[in-house]
């Protein structure tokens, strides 16, 4: 006869044991809080769209950026049809520059670029803050120097200093690497070094917290290594803040080289960028504004999508609030 008490996982009448429910995964809830914000899915969205929109786009579209058609320059985009416009043509529904070349596909290879700059960019100035506010927080003879260092890169005006790392290192880098591959390094590394200081202090204040916890002080007491204390019991429990700071990271970075390549001190003029594509529409503008909506909607939206999925991730990533 079954013992009911010593098994309460028996149902009445029913001998057979009821297998136990396994525990859900936590990262099902942080999707679920996720999804529940409205703006962080629609973000989600367009920045995946807009992802393969300009990773897949060119090999659907099939027209060069680079391609020079004379006789088909200054076409206006399909929509302008709209208005009674007769200069608009279904093969170039972005319409055309003033040298007969793609908007579309332009846009296209210019996203390609601009992306790629914004998540190197962001990933080593993550690496880096990440590294500094660990070592900051957990050695305290160290904090005060990585502090002072992280307050004089903020005290320093970074787009001059990135314009002037961009007339110092351009040529000798061009050199080396080939003019595109030069400077995309160039960018890459000076948007990462000026961009790592608030992962450094927000890493830092979690750390300084958490190294005083009763796991982490038993786990130092039996002699675990800092490396393993670091890696094992802290990085994991500072996520959280990391992947917030690496969204607004990568919106920052889009900006960054949108507005150096606006001042026309990035890639070459024949290598599009959102915002060499930006400033190259400036001065016709009047005549045809619709080549400044191009760029412009696109490093606009991209950012505003970025900081919507920051926004979304705080929320899920913090408990508090995933529990309501």
């Amino acid at each position: 006869m079954t013992d009911r008490t010593a098994n309460p996982a028996l149902p009445a009448g029913d001998p057979t044991p009821v297998a136990p429910v396994k525990d859900r995964n936590q990262w099902w809830d942080v999707w679920d809080q996720f999804r529940s914000h409205k703006g962080a899915m629609a973000g989600l969205i367009f920045l995946l769209g807009i992802t393969l929109f300009c990773l897949i786009g060119p090999w659907l579209w099939g027209l060069d950026p680079a391609k020079l058609d004379i006789r088909n320059k200054d076409l206006r985009p399909i929509i302008n049809a709209l208005w009674g416009a007769d200069n608009v043509s279904w093969a170039h529904p972005f319409g055309t520059d003033n040298l007969g070349r793609d908007i579309m596909a332009q846009t296209m290879q210019g996203g390609r670029i601009s992306l790629a700059v914004g998540w190197t960019a962001m990933i080593l100035a993550i690496l880096i803050g990440t590294f500094v506010g660990v070592i900051a927080g957990y050695f305290p003879r160290l904090d005060g120097v990585l502090m002072r260092l992280t307050d004089l890169f903020l005290a320093l005006p970074l787009l001059p200093l990135l314009l002037v790392m961009m007339l110092l290192f351009r040529d000798p880098l061009r050199a080396a690497f080939g003019p595109e591959q030069g400077i995309f390094i160039l960018i890459v590394i000076g948007i990462g070094i000026t961009s790592w200081m608030q992962t450094a202090r927000i890493v830092r204040g979690d750390v300084l917290a958490l190294k005083e916890r009763e796991y982490v002080l038993a786990a130092r007491s039996i002699g675990t290594p800092s490396r393993r204390v670091i890696t094992r019991h802290l990085l994991p429990n500072v996520l959280s803040p990391i992947m917030v700071s690496a969204t607004l990271g990568l919106a920052t970075a889009i900006i960054t080289e949108s507005a150096i390549s606006f001042l026309g001190l990035g890639f070459p003029p024949d290598y599009p960028t959102w915002g060499k594509l930006l400033a190259d529409a400036v001065p016709r503008m009047v005549s045809f504004p619709e080549r400044v909506v191009w760029p412009g909607l696109a490093i606009s939206l991209t950012v505003l999508a970025v900081n919507y999925i920051g926004d979304g991730l705080r929320d899920a990533l913090d408990p508090r609030i995933r529990g309501l």
